[in-house]
């Protein structure tokens, strides 16, 4: 009787626990100034472009880098590309993820009075996109939740870039994911 007892406190205890939300925000950081976008898709994240614009000039045989910056980016989900939000002017950094590689970190640097300067996408299998230049404040982005991934990215953008910067992070649902099938070879053998 008392085991009965134990077993239906235990029972009513896990179904009063609260069920832990399987997606996660990372709070934009940036001026915010501009129209808000956010990135959308079927499926997982499948490749990333970046488009950096590096402001460079030389002054009597001195080299400077004046205010670089993200000027825009663009997501594949599986084979589809989502729009480019911000602009295509600058240098194009490019990366094709692997068969079960997915974005585990979003990183980089802005400036708090104008743009998102430095940008480094990270996945499961430690690769890294780096656009930009690394100065700033720094921003770090990761999932709350174990074995999550880049769903999308939000902010905002202007006519010449990304003027800040959010990550989403959840569980990618793909048909067919966990079910182990048999398959036919075509040989058998009858008894």
């Amino acid at each position: 009787m008392f085991s009965i007892l134990v077993v239906t406190v235990f029972l009513a205890s896990c179904l009063a626990m609260p069920i832990k939300d399987p997606y996660s925000y990372s709070s934009a950081v940036g001026q915010g100034l501009g129209t808000p976008f956010a990135s959308y898709g079927e499926g997982r994240i499948t490749a990333v472009r970046v488009w950096e614009t590096n402001n460079n000039y030389y002054y009597y045989y001195y080299y400077y880098n004046s205010n670089a910056y993200i000027s825009g980016f663009q997501l594949r989900y599986g084979s589809t590309w989502s729009p480019v939000f911000g602009g295509e002017g600058g240098q194009k950094q490019e990366m094709e993820l692997f068969n079960d590689e997915a974005i585990v970190e979003v990183s980089g640097k802005y400036n708090p009075a104008d743009y998102i300067c430095y940008l480094v996408l990270t996945t499961n299998m430690g690769r890294t996109l780096s656009a930009g230049q690394p100065s700033q404040v720094s921003f770090n982005f990761y999932p709350a939740n174990m074995g999550n991934e880049l769903r999308l990215l939000s902010g905002r953008f202007n006519g010449a870039g990304i003027t800040s910067i959010g990550a989403h992070w959840g569980l990618v649902y793909i048909e067919g994911a966990g079910n182990s099938t048999l398959e036919s070879t075509g040989n058998s053998t009858s008894s």
